[in-house]
């Protein structure tokens, strides 16, 4: 297994608990969890890179546990336990200076460390938390948020209060309070901003930096609820996915849709672009994983996976052989039996042009010879 797993450069997270991995260039796709012993307990739902070389994925499942994956052997190499089914699915993982850092649905935000089975850390990040982001730059330093429960950025050595918490919106021209449903966020580089999606598909930038808590730049695309985001290499624009599978590419800077990315049956539930290159990797619903170009907005390639999607993770080196060409559409190993299979046609039941002919010629012969003797019939009457 190792062999396959150091051809992957794409690994996804389903539904049935498989994690998966891709290699866009060998058109191949590979379930690495053993199918006979799968449970919706296992079903995954967060994954990260456990180390800067990307030797390891750490995948969160439903059931509270965090499963490390090596890259290098192809097996899972440890399994802790961080937290109960009880206290909601996973939102978030990441690794931190101090940790392992988890966040769950119910705003439980705390740190692992190999040594105890205890959390070092635990933090209330409020209830109904739907994402929880860490910053690459800074990472001591997490964003939190829900429905109805607003941003909040932690620093995970203080503690005790978040660093910057958001303010919700003025209330509307007739006095109702603003909803918030913060959907998923994802810290600019080299800056102290944050860009941020909403159930209320809203694209929202907050500087905290500044004494203003509500946010600098507001922008809404389409009519229904983003589910997550993903920033282009050099951060002037970003990705944003929705529920009914539509992709879009807006500047930061403007605040205008600059595109959209085609082809998506179903909701996104998992989004990423490359840190260098100009592509992004979407998955979701419809078991599909494409990669699009954000050069052209072209379809490069598609992966037929089987299972719904919940999350994904891509390597940040080069998925192999130069993106191009023809769309492909990867195997896994079990299609070859299908394909192996002789293809049934069945016969057309409609007759030859030439058949027809012949059989109206005798249908107009018989009508003839009918004509014919009630002629005669009626003759020898009159007589």
């Amino acid at each position: 297994m190792g062999e396959k797993s150091r051809l992957c450069r794409v690994w996804v997270g389903a539904e049935t608990g498989i994690l998966k991995g891709i290699s866009p260039a060998k058109k191949q796709a590979f379930n690495f969890s053993e199918t006979s012993s799968l449970s919706r307990d296992q079903e995954v739902r967060v994954l990260c890179w456990g180390d800067p070389a990307e030797t390891e994925v750490l995948v969160g499942s439903v059931n509270g546990t965090v499963r490390t994956f090596s890259t290098e052997k192809g097996v899972f190499t440890e399994t802790r336990q961080c937290g109960d089914a009880d206290q909601g699915f996973f939102t978030g993982l990441a690794v931190a200076d101090c940790g392992l850092v988890t966040c769950v649905e119910t705003g439980r935000l705390r740190v692992w460390r190999e040594e105890s089975s205890s959390p070092v850390v635990d933090i209330d990040a409020g209830k109904n938390v739907c994402r929880m982001r860490q910053n690459a730059a800074q990472k001591n330093r997490v964003a939190t948020g829900g429905k109805e429960n607003g941003l909040k950025i932690w620093d995970l050595e203080r503690p005790d209060t978040p660093v910057f918490t958001a303010k919700n919106l003025r209330d509307d021209w007739i006095g109702l309070k603003q909803p918030e449903w913060l959907r998923d966020a994802a810290f600019l580089p080299d800056s102290d901003k944050i860009v941020t999606c909403t159930g209320h598909h809203q694209v929202r930038v907050y500087d905290p930096s500044t004494p203003q808590r509500r946010p600098v730049l507001e922008v809404r695309y389409g009519e229904y609820p983003l589910t997550c985001l993903s920033l282009v290499a050099g951060a002037q624009s970003v990705v944003v996915g929705n529920t009914h599978g539509s992709l879009a590419v807006l500047d930061l800077r403007k605040g205008l849709v600059r595109g959209c990315l085609k082809g998506l049956q179903g909701g996104v539930r998992g989004l990423q672009c490359h840190p260098t290159l100009p592509l992004v990797a979407s998955c979701g619903l419809d078991r599909f994983l494409r990669i699009h170009s954000l050069e052209t907005r072209a379809l490069e390639h598609k992966v037929y996976l089987k299972s719904r999607l919940n999350c994904l993770l891509l390597s940040s080196g080069a998925l192999g052989e130069e993106v191009g060409g023809d769309v492909e559409e990867v195997k896994e190993e079990e299609d070859e039996l299908w394909q192996s299979m002789e293809k049934v046609e069945e016969k057309s039941k409609r007759k030859a042009p030439e058949e027809e002919e012949e059989e109206e010629a005798a249908v107009e012969v018989e009508v003839t010879q009918v004509t014919n003797s009630k002629r005669k019939k009626k003759k020898k009457g009159q007589k």
